[in-house]
């Protein structure tokens, strides 16, 4: 048994596939969907989805900047405004980001866009180190 998993934004598909087993982070934790889970929609976190083929010996992982999830009957769609597959994330732009949103939140411990910067630099940055594993 499979999942089908698409994965998609407003502009385009940015994965397809059968998958063994599909995890997310939403707003209420980690979830990982197998073949039968029950239906489910979530509020996706800036996070890493990682996704296991058929086989389960190759993981997708994707740098994900909030969306949703939904699983019903195993079809699972992942709809996300901004998402970007580790071998698609450029590391020294990534660590920029992050340099400039910590130079930010040195200024001003407060500043609640530089902390989601920050996330996002990081999750980034983390996803990036699967794409040379």
């Amino acid at each position: 048994m499979s999942i089908h998993v698409e994965f998609v934004s407003p502009e385009r598909i940015i994965f397809t596939a059968e998958a063994k087993e599909i995890i997310v982070r939403t707003s209420d934790g980690e979830i990982g969907f197998m073949p039968g889970h029950v239906p489910f929609v979530g509020v996706l976190q800036v996070a890493e989805a990682r996704i296991y083929d058929i086989d389960g010996s190759t993981l997708h992982s994707f740098a994900v900047h909030r969306g949703f999830v939904e699983i019903a009957n195993d079809h699972c769609t992942i709809l996300s405004d901004v998402a970007e597959a580790a071998a698609d994330i450029d590391p020294a732009r990534a660590e920029l980001a992050q340099r400039r949103a910590e130079e930010a939140l040195a200024a001003d411990n407060d500043d609640a866009d530089a902390a989601n910067a920050l996330r996002r630099a990081q999750v980034r940055l983390d996803v990036s180190k699967k794409a040379s594993a």
